[in-house]
């Protein structure tokens, strides 16, 4: 199934997706998360748990009740840091005994040109950084996360966010935040980077992969047409705004309400972000410049 309105499973309940996987939806819905995050658990024994979620007391319980006798939680992997990925690896932790890998702290990973955006002001706007995150193990791309039934394999997938991860496992890709099947990803500067969340997604079209589990919604059966959409999409939103441009000078703000005329009110500051990522993106490339600094409020050209 692809990722639609019609998912809509039980929040709180451990559900068999495969033989050793299992996913426990998260209780915080919303624009941004739509039916909550999606927490994972690999293995049969020892137990990898991926994206613990939200701090929520709830879901820890809904976590922790999920492990039988005979198992055991041995490895907790955050994809990210935005809170409703990350927080709750503390407390797992402490009281499992599990550590947390991830890629690195929230600063992790964030492109040279966003590093000087951020040194400029630029900030918000994104989806809430867990600044206090850090993990016991840093994994580098390539790195392996391993059980005695089960090898994860990290795959660095910036853009998203500077510390954003996917997990390879066999022909299965937990891709959290980078691909989901109901909403394109969120990609805010200076967190988030749009030529690294282009780049990313042409290095999972290089795997044969069968299905894609996604930080939220359901399961994507067609991985590559869902890649395939995403590049294009990122293409066409860039064509509508050398358009809109093209009309004369503009802002994100403007433009995001001229290009996303089909995007709910709530989601209207995601687009707005969206929008600066690919602003920014065709500053780098000299296609457009802003007028004055780049700023999140700058009025752009066309060059």
């Amino acid at each position: 199934m692809q990722d639609g309105n019609d998912f809509d499973p039980p929040v709180g309940k451990a559900e068999t997706l495969a033989p050793g996987l299992r996913r426990i939806v998260a209780p915080n819905p919303s624009p941004m998360t739509f039916r909550g995050t999606n927490t994972y658990i690999v293995g049969n024994t020892e137990l990898a748990v991926i994206d613990p979620g939200p701090d929520h007391c709830e879901h820890l319980q809904a976590i922790l009740s999920a492990v039988t006798a005979d198992q055991r939680i041995s490895h907790i992997i955050v994809t990210h840091s935005h809170l409703d990925h990350s927080p709750l690896a503390r407390a797992l932790s402490r009281d499992t005994g599990a550590p947390v890998y991830a890629f690195g702290d929230a600063l992790a990973g964030r492109s040279a040109a966003m590093q000087s955006l951020a040194a400029t002001g630029l900030a918000g706007g994104g989806e809430g950084i867990d600044t206090q995150f850090a993990p016991d193990i840093h994994v580098s791309d390539g790195a392996v996360i391993s059980g005695p039934d089960w090898r994860l394999d990290v795959i660095h997938t910036p853009g998203h966010l500077g510390n954003h991860i996917c997990l390879g496992w066999n022909d299965i890709c937990f891709t959290a935040d980078h691909v989901m099947g109901w909403a394109s990803s969120l990609v805010s500067p200076p967190d988030g980077d749009l030529t690294d969340f282009m780049n990313s997604c042409i290095r999972l079209q290089d795997e044969d992969w069968r299905v894609f589990y996604p930080g939220h919604g359901a399961p994507i059966n067609a991985p590559q047409e869902r890649l395939a959409w995403l590049i294009a999409h990122r293409k066409g939103r860039e064509e509508a705004i050398l358009a809109s441009l093209a009309q004369g000078a503009a802002h994100a703000e403007a433009l995001a309400q001229a290009i996303y005329v089909d995007t709910a009110p709530a989601l209207l500051p995601a687009a707005t972000r969206n929008v600066l990522a690919h602003l920014i993106d065709l500053t780098q490339k000299s296609h457009i410049a802003p007028v004055g600094s780049l700023r999140a409020d700058a009025i752009f050209q066309l060059i």
